[in-house]
């Protein structure tokens, strides 16, 4: 299902993660999607999205800190 992690492992050289069990995370799947671990914001962000942006009933809106995004750009592909 995981290929791999996109981006630096997020305890490198003893970081500390805003979250709990090692996330964020960004992997990359076997089917070539992604999958993005963070921290739930569901609940926080209903009623403040710009037009036309929505969450489904089976979605969820995950945080990530914009470093994690940043270190993983060099490992995602730039065309489709």
């Amino acid at each position: 299902m995981f290929l791999k992690r996109l981006g630096p492992d997020p305890h490198a050289n003893g970081q500390q993660t805003v979250a709990a069990r090692g996330c964020p995370d960004i992997l990359e799947l076997e089917s070539g999607d992604f999958a993005v671990i963070g921290i739930d914001i569901t609940d926080k962000s209903q009623g403040k999205f710009p037009p036309t942006v929505g969450c489904g009933p089976d979605e969820r809106v995950v945080w990530i800190p914009r470093k994690t995004l940043v270190h993983a750009r060099p490992d995602i592909p730039s065309a489709v």
